[in-house]
């Protein structure tokens, strides 16, 4: 069986079982705050196993793509070197909540796996959990009793909690699982060590294949188990290992899901595949280099597809990382020497179209990203091999002089802790973390030219940062003070902004030292913050008239989640929710107006174009979009012109609640990659000619509202995005008025001329001449000083000595001036001070002669200076700068300066 022919059958399966084939949910998640990517089948149901939204189904199945490369789940450092670990993966699901429980889910995966995938019963081995003393949980004998009606009793196997109790993180939903294994040994190899020894031991050839969760449980904020109200069922089943068990191979990369990227991977690099390599043999590296590249390509697209671009922060560094590791491997491993992990994209598109057609319909963009990001790498790793070289080459010279070696980039020293030819470990972190520089890869360079990267002070800072990052995130959640068991919430924000309500429950949220509390009313008129919208702020009022603020309110896991600084006194008093209409006004005319541009630009840059982001605030809209070019003056003025042109008509907004999905999509509407829609839609109409949009937020009631649009900034966000800021109402009002008024006081400056332009170019035009003067100015004045300087050097211990203070208008100045002085005076050590902007300012410069057989430093020299001034400097051994902050210091400088050589 192929891997599509084996997915299929696994959905036709539970098909038959009377389970509803829903889609896969995208890989970055939305609306929670505890998960950046979708790292398990189950995440799309989160909130029914919360119990914050009802099932629409009783019973589910579908293939999820998931990406574990973070947080507990990360299995990125097994990526390429085993066989079974993936950064993005299928997991095959099906579930039931409420519905049927451990038997038939025990009955129905036998039935799967030995009689539709005729996969040999003897080599299967089954898990149930064997109970914990602490937590008061028995062994599942329900579970073990199921699976010996089909199951050998040496063949089940107890596993303890680590293994079969599984849980959705601190808190939440948990229980019980059994898990499916495949012993996938010779025959010689079986006979000689039983399978049971093996399983859940690492053994690559004895591997887990399906997970069966039995949700019976929900964890509290104290640790105790509470029983649930309905039992669920949560499986998982590897959809990588289960077509490697189907297809007799020993490595998912053997298999049809990966042999076409990998034969194309070895077909461009010159490089024959060997999937039997081993550690030691000569062509190991080239295959795990091989394994990676087409892992990684799975986690970077469909990830790109689903609206995450790479970056520095978040879910988008992550992908950066990845992607970086990616072509580290090609580059180190394959010698590619020019982008090539991009090329991947059209195999991979192709493979799956119809499974997850999002990439296909977005190859080209997903590819451009992905060279990009490969251009700007490849930048990167050149610009830290100089940065390594720089240190090796000037190390080695303090070293010959038996002085400790460093290097200053910046503000930041970086020097050696330890003796002889060690690497500084804060200077490869830095290289790391500033620079993207891999540490494996300043290990390999340092190992070439004989030295050791301090690898405790490396990961000393690599924990550093990971606990700033940690305090920064990390937040403390109570349990949910339920109120009032109905947990079904209406919103009401779409027809007006103050509601009747009852708190249903709340619970106390500590972040970064700060209390709130979080409501849940059974009636809100507040929007969620959703889709790029922020969301909404306003009042509590209590018939007592107390008024408690709400700050902020967010989605989580469905859930519309009020912000507070502090509980009412009478929490269970009837209440009027009242959202902040002007806000909210102002809200409503930036996303509307955000609709009108999006059409707008389709219309003036093509059918292209695709929103890749956005931010809806009272202030200000912010849209991301797809092109590959910046969008031009010309092109900026006609995309302003037709938004409010459309704003001029007053065109009624048309809102379609509860529509079809089907049926929106077929009717021509914009939807967009990466979101996850329901059923049932809301379309938003703004001219059926025009812009039509599924979307969920507020909208104003027609275009007039929005008064006057206009574009603040055009600028790059990543390849091939560009970004667009833009203001409407009163705000676009008052921008036009602040520049009438900076137009009339530029006037009044320039005397009311008739050309206003003319005059600002004929005063460009006229500083440029000065300028021209006045470095020629300088020139002669520091010619001048060269000789007079030179005259003075005092020749002592075979050092031509020159300390002196000098009028020159900047740095460059007396650089120049320095090197002129250098050309000329042989041993020389010239220390130079200045005022510049009413600030200190220090050079040194040695020869390098001097340097070495003096063992002068100017980088310490000039520290060393530095304090006279309250300032602080480094550079190179020959020749280096300082600054600081007291000018009455300079002629000290000079003193203390002669002590180096006396």
């Amino acid at each position: 069986m192929t891997a599509n022919e084996i997915r299929q059958a696994f959905l036709d399966f539970f098909a038959s079982k009377g389970h509803t084939i829903v889609p896969s949910a995208p890989i970055v998640v939305k609306n929670d705050p505890t998960l950046m990517f979708t790292n398990a089948g189950m995440n799309q149901f989160k909130d029914i196993f919360l119990g914050e939204a009802p099932a629409k189904y009783p019973r589910v199945a579908d293939t999820q793509r998931c990406l574990r490369v973070s947080g507990k789940h990360n299995d990125l450092e097994e990526v390429g070197i085993d066989t079974y670990h993936h950064t993005m993966f299928e997991m095959l699901g099906n579930w039931s909540f409420g519905d049927y429980f451990k038997k038939e889910a025990i009955a129905w995966s036998w039935e799967l796996l030995t009689e539709v995938l005729k996969i040999d019963k003897s080599r299967l081995y089954v898990t149930i959990f064997e109970g914990d003393e602490k937590e008061g949980l028995p062994k599942d004998q329900e579970a073990y009793d199921f699976w010996k009606l089909y199951v050998p009793e040496d063949h089940i196997l107890l596993g303890n909690k680590k293994d079969n109790f599984w849980e959705m993180g601190e808190t939440g939903p948990c229980g019980p699982c059994s898990e499916i294994h495949y012993d996938n040994r010779t025959e010689a190899e079986r006979l000689k060590v039983k399978g049971q020894s093996l399983v859940n031991a690492d053994d690559p050839q004895v591997i887990e294949i399906w997970n069966n969760v039995f949700m019976q449980f929900n964890r509290l904020k104290d640790g105790s188990l509470q029983p649930l109200p309905a039992q669920h069922v949560d499986t998982g089943m590897g959809f990588e290992r289960l077509v490697r068990v189907i297809q007799g191979k020993t490595s998912n990369y053997d298999t049809d899901v990966f042999q076409n990227t990998i034969d194309y991977i070895a077909q461009k690099s010159g490089i024959k595949y060997n999937a039997a390599a081993v550690p030691g043999d000569a062509d190991w590296n080239s295959a795990v280099a091989m394994r990676v590249l087409a892992d990684h390509i799975r986690a970077v697209s469909f990830t790109i597809a689903d609206g995450q671009l790479p970056s520095n922060n978040k879910a988008g560094y992550v992908i950066r990382r990845i992607l970086r590791r990616a072509v580290r491997y090609a580059y180190n491993n394959l010698s590619f020497q020019n982008p090539f992990f991009n090329q991947l994209v059209p195999i991979l598109a192709e493979q799956f179209k119809d499974v997850f057609s999002e990439l296909y319909n977005q190859k080209d963009f997903v590819q451009k990203v992905i060279l990009e990001e490969e251009l700007s790498f490849l930048r990167t790793l050149g610009v830290g091999t100089h940065e390594f070289n720089s240190f090796i080459k000037t190390g080695e010279e303090a070293l010959s002089q038996g002085l400790i070696p460093f290097i200053t980039i910046g503000e930041k020293t970086f020097k050696s802790s330890k003796t002889g030819r060690v690497f500084p470990g804060d200077f490869a972190f830095f290289l790391s973390d500033s620079r993207g520089f891999p540490i494996d890869l300043t290990e390999l360079m340092a190992r070439e030219v004989g030295w050791a990267v301090d690898m405790d002070v490396f990961e000393k800072e690599l924990l550093d940062q990971k606990n700033r990052s940690r305090a920064a995130t990390a937040i403390d959640t109570g349990d949910w003070v339920v109120l009032k068991d109905d947990d079904t919430v209406e919103f009401t924000g779409y027809d007006e902004t103050e509601s009747i309500a009852h708190v249903i429950k709340y619970r106390k949220v500590t972040a970064k030292g700060k209390e709130q509390y979080q409501l849940v009313l059974d009636k809100t008129p507040f929007y969620a913050e959703s889709g790029g919208q922020v969301g909404d702020t306003g009042e509590l009022v209590f018939p007592d008239g107390e008024v408690i603020d709400v700050t902020d309110t967010k989605k989580e896991n469905g859930l519309i989640v009020h912000f507070v600084d502090q509980l009412p006194k009478d929490i269970d008093d009837a209440l009027t929710a009242i959202v902040d209409k002007d806000r909210r006004a102002n809200i409503m005319n930036n996303h509307s107006a955000t609709h009108l541009l999006h059409a707008a630009l389709k219309q003036v840059l093509g059918a292209h174009v695709n929103q890749k982001g956005s931010l809806v605030n009272p202030d200000y809209l912010r849209f991301d979009f797809s092109h590959f070019a910046k969008v031009t003056d010309e092109e900026l003025e006609q995309i302003e012109a037709i938004v409010n042109e459309k704003v001029r008509e007053n065109i009624g907004l048309k809102e379609e609640r509860n529509v079809p999905y089907d049926v929106a999509i077929s009717s021509g509407v914009t939807a967009l990659f990466g979101e996850k829609y329901g059923d049932f839609v809301r379309v938003i109409t703004f001219d059926e000619t025009f812009s039509k949009e599924l979307c969920g937020g507020t909208h104003i009631k027609a275009t007039g509202h929005i008064g006057f649009f206009k574009i603040i900034t055009e600028s790059a966000v990543a390849a091939g995005v560009r970004r667009i800021e833009a203001i409407t109402g009163i705000a676009a009002e008052n921008y036009i008025l602040e520049q009438n008024k900076m137009i009339h006081q530029l006037k009044d400056l320039l005397k009311n001329p008739k050309d206003i332009t003319k005059s600002v170019e004929s005063l460009i035009e006229e500083n440029s001449l000065l300028k021209k003067a006045m470095l020629k100015f300088i020139e002669a004045q520091s010619a001048g000083l060269k000789t007079e300087l030179a005259a003075k050097a005092e020749f002592t211990n075979g050092v031509n000595f020159i300390a002196q203070k000098v009028d020159l208008p900047n740095v460059d100045a007396i650089k120049n001036l320095a090197y002129q002085i250098k050309d000329i005076v042989p041993h020389l050590f010239l220390v130079l001070t200045a005022v510049i902007d009413n600030k200190p300012s220090i050079t040194v410069m040695i020869d390098e002669r001097v340097v070495k057989d003096k063992g002068l430093n100017a980088g310490n020299i000039v520290r060393e200076l530095a304090k006279e001034i309250k300032g602080g400097g480094g550079g190179q051994p020959f020749y280096a700068t300082a600054g600081g902050s007291d000018v009455s210091g300079l002629d000290a400088v000079l003193t203390k300066a002669k002590g180096f050589i006396a």
